[in-house]
């Protein structure tokens, strides 16, 4: 993962200097392993059960005048007497792995220290530093310093003031000729000095850009694991463990935690190059992550007490929280105004997030600030603001694609954090977004911003972190006068933690517009269905009760007729006729009643039913009427299968041929077709494949196309092109919804009628 970290930039940059300067060395040292310490002080790394030294400083001699291999295996108690020792063990069991300092008297013969100590994995590491002079440390004036030094800090009123005044008072406590605010760009990205307090006749860093290669991912984990990090002298010949190696994991003690760690030799390099004799690092922490440093510079050898650099390191902490408050306080801010335009929004926010994007699309941007609002819904996209390109839209969704209903991804660099993904085409007018996933099947909603090209000046070229020098390779010398400009390309303004916070509410207010709109549409599909199922069962009952009086109607006028034959005039004979008449078309419109209403109390039956099959035996039925109307009928073989009732789908053809028989031409060559095609959907939708059935009969005016579909809907007068009771059109398109699919017609006056149905998913595969 290290190795990715060393972008493609970086290096080729290596490739420069030829000579084999391997950067990527800088990135896979261990730091922490390094088997050895700066030599101003000592260590022992303690069983803490047995109380046996596992591993010591080789300069123990020198300042606990004990031999480091006289030491190793024997107790400590042979330098720290048994009081001190448990001591030790109470504070430091209490701690682990934060350090604890002591004031303590040890070595042959005792002398004063500074004991630092810690606990890593299975030892209790101590540190110990000679403590300077006969005078101990004094609490109340070093603690007023710190105290007036935090409050100065609290009465800042910005991250920059804030950043200011911490340079300045860190500075005061500890001496050092630079210290400057150095915020990184990212977790693993480049820092900028912020702030800076310095020497006269220093160049000035504030403002510069410095490569992210300065500081690798090992370091930086470090920075995040201890608050603090010293360098004492650049130029020290740092003390080695004895034994190098720990004989129970083959591996040099872990000095992560430790005060005296020594240092990488490129960090030593990278500091001789600047001019930098000392130096200390205090972390600055966001939420348990590395936000940035402050970074002290010595133009000689620096050596702070444990004292004062454990005064720094609550300073460092104290200004942190600080940081965090002013960034609370900011995000509170703008969330606050976010809400309140919000507020305003969803007042008039409706379920059809089509129309919202387009109608509200600009306090919809306005919201989070951004250039365009991009919805993806069901296959549609709908973009209010700036033009946003297709193959931008495609990985976008291919990204959603992999989050889970109502996850949020944000960048700033959508390009490059999309990069592998395909051919994005991003361009200049997508480089920021914030997506918020409506769903797991790719569907979104996103904020956008448009690149912002900006302008950094680098203490470095950030294409060269290597250059030759007079010593061979050496890492580019960084804030000198040689400042380097480059133009950013590719990303947005950044997006703050309240334009994320704002998107989240935004779609929870989103989603339970949905819910409520979800359970309404239920609540009234379910209503429906119940009145559905009440009207079918009207229509049922009303048309089966109705046929038997229409029935005695009908044989009383023919009984009338039949008994009293010669002895009535002829207008009661014609009108008795029409009423017998009229009572046969009733009987007649009863039962295409009760067909109907049966549609919708009848279940579907559905199998994978041979279209060939089906089409002959609707031919069986058909065919006479087709034959009486001269029209001839053309049926390509192999129609496939469907997925249908076979009993529907023969009553949708029958009806469908017969009237093709009824509204055939007056020409002499007429014909009805019936295919399986690949046609545009209803109103120039999707292409789908659909059954056909296509005549070249008189055709239909296209206003009335949708009254064909009515029940008991007639264009022809009674007894016009065989009469009917204008029920077959409005059977069939039940039949098909009833499949789940859908029905539409293309027709034009004497140009013939195609009627096109699909039978919904065929979920029978």
């Amino acid at each position: 993962m290290e190795d990715e970290w060393l972008s493609e930039r970086l290096v080729a940059a290596e490739s420069v200097v030829g000579g084999g300067f391997d950067l990527s060395q800088c990135v896979r040292e261990p730091i922490h392993l390094l088997g050895g310490i700066q030599s101003y002080g000592t260590l022992l790394a303690v069983d803490p059960v047995s109380g046996s030294i596992d591993t010591a400083g080789s300069n123990a001699d020198e300042l606990l005048g004990v031999p480091a291999e006289e030491l190793v295996g024997g107790s400590v108690e042979r330098v720290l007497g048994p009081e001190t020792w448990s001591e030790v063990l109470d504070a430091t069991a209490e701690s682990g792995a934060a350090q604890v300092a002591l004031p303590v008297r040890a070595g042959v013969p005792p002398r004063r220290f500074t004991v630092s100590a810690h606990r890593n994995a299975d030892v209790v590491v101590l540190e110990f530093e000679p403590s300077e002079g006969d005078r101990p440390f004094e609490f109340p004036p070093f603690y007023q310093r710190v105290r007036r030094a935090l409050a100065r800090l609290r009465s800042a009123s910005s991250v920059v003031e804030c950043c200011e005044l911490a340079v300045r008072e860190i500075r005061a406590l500890t001496g050092y000729d630079r210290v400057v605010a150095y915020r990184f760009d990212g977790p693993q990205g480049p820092g900028q000095v912020v702030a800076e307090d310095l020497v006269d006749g220093r160049d000035p860093w504030l403002g510069l850009w410095f490569p992210a290669t300065d500081i690798p991912p090992q370091a930086r984990r470090l920075y995040a694991q201890n608050w603090i990090r010293v360098i004492a002298d650049v130029e020290d010949g740092p003390a080695r463990l004895v034994p190098p190696l720990r004989p129970c994991t083959g591996r040099p003690l872990d000095l992560s935690g430790a005060a005296l760690r020594t240092v990488s030799g490129f960090h030593l390099e990278y500091l001789r190059n600047i001019g930098v004799a000392s130096s200390m690092s205090v972390s600055v922490l966001r939420d348990e992550e590395l936000w940035g440093l402050i970074a002290c510079h010595g133009d000689r050898p620096v050596r702070l007490s444990p004292e004062l650099r454990a005064a720094c390191e609550f300073f460092g902490a104290a200004f942190s929280l600080q940081l965090m408050a002013f960034e609370e306080r900011e995000h509170a801010a703008a969330l606050a105004e976010s809400r309140r335009r919000m507020s305003l929004l969803l007042h008039d926010l409706t379920p059809d997030l089509e129309r919202t994007v387009r109608e509200q699309g600009g306090p919809m941007r306005e919201l989070l600030g951004a250039d365009a609002v991009l919805l993806v819904r069901d296959g549609r996209t709908t973009v209010s603001g700036m033009t946003v390109p297709e193959p931008a839209v495609v990985v976008l969704r291919e990204h959603a694609a992999g989050l889970s209903a109502g996850a949020l991804w944000s960048t700033d660099r959508a390009a490059e954090e999309t990069s592998g993904t395909g051919d994005a085409g991003w361009s200049a007018a997508v480089a920021g977004v914030v997506l918020v996933a409506l769903d797991d099947t790719g569907d979104f909603l996103a904020w956008i911003r448009r690149e912002r090209a900006t302008s950094r000046s680098w203490a470095a070229d950030p294409a060269l972190p290597v250059r030759l020098g007079p010593h061979g390779e050496r890492l580019t010398p960084r804030g000198s006068s040689a400042v380097f400009r480059a133009e950013m390309r590719g990303r947005s303004l950044p997006w703050t933690t309240a334009d994320e916070a704002t998107a989240r509410e935004f779609w929870h207010a989103l989603s339970g517009l949905l819910l409520r709109h979800a359970d309404e549409l239920r609540a009234v599909n379910e209503e429906l269905r119940t009145l559905n199922m009440d009207l079918d069962s009207f229509a049922h009952a009303a048309a089966h009760d109705l046929k038997e009086p229409l029935r005695g109607i009908a044989n009383a006028a023919t009984f009338v007729l039949e008994d009293a034959a010669g002895s009535l005039d002829a207008v009661t004979v014609r009108r008795l006729e029409t009423t017998r008449r009229l009572a046969g078309r009733m009987d007649e419109l009863l039962n295409s009643l009760l067909h109907y209403a049966r549609l919708g109390r009848v279940g579907l039956q559905r199998s994978w039913v041979g279209l060939d099959r089906v089409l002959a035996e609707a031919l069986e039925v058909a065919g006479e009427r087709l034959a009486e109307a001269g029209v001839r009928v053309e049926r390509p073989r192999g129609l496939g299968e469907v997925w249908a009732d076979p009993d529907r789908l023969y009553e949708v053809l029958v009806n469908l041929l017969v009237n093709a028989a009824k509204y055939a031409g007056d020409h002499d060559d007429r014909w009805v077709r019936v295919s399986v095609e690949q046609v545009a959907g209803p109103a120039g939708g999707p292409t789908v494949e659909c059954v056909v059935v296509r005549d070249n009969g008189i055709g239909i005016a296209a206003e009335r196309h949708a009254e064909v579909f009515q029940l008991f809907r007639r264009l022809h007068q009674s007894g016009e092109r065989g009469g009917g009771a204008g029920v077959g059109l409005a059977v069939v398109q039940r039949i098909v919804e009833r499949h789940g699919g859908q029905l539409w017609l293309t027709s034009e006056p004497g140009r013939g009628t195609s009627v096109h149905f699909t039978l919904g998913d065929d979920s029978g595969r």
